[in-house]
């Protein structure tokens, strides 16, 4: 099971046993709280055999010498101080987080002698801890269990000793939201498809009422009336029925126009007739990372009661190949009223997103929308794992997008559009096809959707090589990465809040 931090602050704490973690950044200043731990003095003699410098997420690791009242010291390395950014602080408490082994209780000396440790730091700090400690192991049964995972099924108790503590756990309320947001994701993306399909999926995001989400669930015989074509010819080949969820948060002034965010939730993607490789096909249940990174994003704004009108709509979808499956060369008409030849099945996500996105702006008319799909193959072949896609039609918009990215590490790379693109989607039979073929996949993937935003400010975020299969670091060691939640909170936060 996962480890379970129970944090709190203080300006002050007696060690009593546990384990004892300082910082220190390159330089000659000792880590602060080292009186209170070593009264033997013996950091000198074990960093020198060490060669420990503080270099960046450099670990020092002393067993506590005779009369110290801790059982162990660790020394973290934090790097040049002058260089600290926000997310360095989040490294740093993941790379504390994964240091806790078997302690019990645990007191974090966080000032460094020097540096101007903020609350926001501190918060930080505290979010990359609790972010390095999730695990996904609840199908795990006690006889799979290492011995490690048993001892780890347990709350450690953590105090993190700060100047100013009283600022800083008011800055831990909206990090804290932020770590159960990226959670809910993360869960989301790990759950297998035979537990969450849409209805269930469905029924997970009308928990967020509890927050005062305002929650609505549109049905398949609701979606029809509303000529919802393009989504329904995804989920027919499916036994479980598909669902639309409109989520809002009013917590701006009444007649401030929303701000919008859409996910595609395909629960499972066989590439129905189209089908897949069997090869990898069963990391196709994170084919609605967009899906849960808007409910995670739409948790965090309400449980930090953010000063935003914002919707979320997430479009929640099976692809099967049954009889009943749309087949190649199936035209479809979207509720925009736009005719669609599907042309290859495993197309599959944006005509999910092409409905919601015209459901959204029809009824909600937003300042701007940003939708957020696991669409294409060809983003992780253009980008790897290290940046998810951007397209948009506004450059304010990503601007805002990229300088949240730099701020959070979860970056973006503009990716082009352009009318030349737009081209290789025309089709012979229908107003488009779903697919241009191989070049430049994920950039006609972005010319489809468009042509369903009208005018509006508009983001379309690839995420298909971040959102799940990324690569583990500090904060992050899940299969599922919950990408888009920080990410976006920090667009809403730096931007859009009254």
């Amino acid at each position: 099971m996962s480890v379970k931090l129970a944090l709190s602050f203080a300006k002050s704490h007696a060690v009593s046993g546990g384990l004892a973690v300082l910082l220190k950044c390159s330089g000659e200043d000792k880590p602060s709280g080292l009186a209170e731990v070593d009264p033997a003095d013996v950091y000198d003699r074990a960093a020198g055999i060490a060669k420990f410098t503080g270099k960046s997420m450099a670990v020092l690791d002393i067993l506590a010498p005779h009369g110290s009242p801790a059982d162990r010291i660790l020394v973290l390395g934090l790097g040049k101080a002058e260089a600290l950014s926000g997310h360095d602080w989040l490294k740093a408490g993941g790379a504390a987080a994964a240091q806790l082994k078997r302690a019990d209780t645990v007191t974090i000396f966080l000032d460094v002698p020097g540096t101007e440790v903020s609350p926001k730091a501190v918060a930080d700090f505290a979010l990359g801890m609790i972010l390095r400690s999730y695990k996904f192991d609840r199908y795990k049964t006690d006889k799979k269990v290492d011995e490690d995972d048993k001892k780890d099924a347990k709350t450690v108790k953590v105090t993190i000793v700060t100047a100013e503590a009283s600022a800083a756990k008011k800055a831990f309320a909206d990090a804290q939201a932020v770590a159960e947001g990226v959670v809910i994701a993360r869960d989301l993306v790990n759950e297998p498809a035979n537990v969450l399909g849409p209805v269930e999926f469905a029924a997970k995001a009308k928990e967020l009422e509890k927050l005062g989400v305002e929650i609505e669930i549109l049905t398949e015989k609701e979606m029809k009336k509303l000529g919802m074509g393009a989504l329904l010819g995804v989920s027919q080949g499916s036994v479980r029925p598909p669902r639309l969820v409109v989520m809002q948060w009013k917590g701006g002034k009444a007649k401030e126009k929303p701000v919008a965010f859409i996910g595609k939730g395909v629960v499972f993607d066989t590439g129905g007739i189209s089908i897949k490789p069997a090869g990898g096909m069963e990391d196709m249940k994170g084919d609605m990372g967009g899906a849960a990174a808007v409910t995670g994003l739409m948790h965090v704004l309400a449980a930090r009661k953010a000063k935003v009108n914002a919707i979320g709509i997430i479009g929640l979808v099976e692809n099967m190949p049954d009889g009943n499956a749309q087949r190649p060369g199936d035209i479809v008409t979207s509720m925009s009223g736009q005719t669609i030849e599907v042309i290859n099945t495993d197309a599959e996500g944006r005509l999910v997103l092409c409905d919601a996105l015209w459901y959204c702006n029809d009824r909600f008319e937003p300042a701007f929308m940003i939708d957020l799909a696991t669409l294409t193959g060809a983003i992780l072949v253009a980008l790897g794992n290290l940046h998810a896609g951007l397209f948009s039609n506004d450059d304010a918009l990503s601007e805002k997008l990229l300088a949240a990215g730099l701020s959070t590490n979860e970056r973006l790379w503009r990716m082009p559009l352009g009318k030349d693109y737009d081209k290789m989607i025309d089709s012979k039979f229908a107003d488009m096809k779903n697919t241009g073929g191989r070049h430049a996949g994920s950039i006609t993937a972005a010319q489809f959707l468009k042509r369903f935003v009208k005018d509006t400010p508009w983001a379309h975020l690839d995420i298909a090589g971040t959102a799940m299969g990324s690569p583990s670091d500090e904060i992050n060691q899940s299969w599922g990465s919950g990408y888009g939640v920080r990410l976006l909170d920090e667009l809403v936060r730096a931007n859009y809040e009254a």
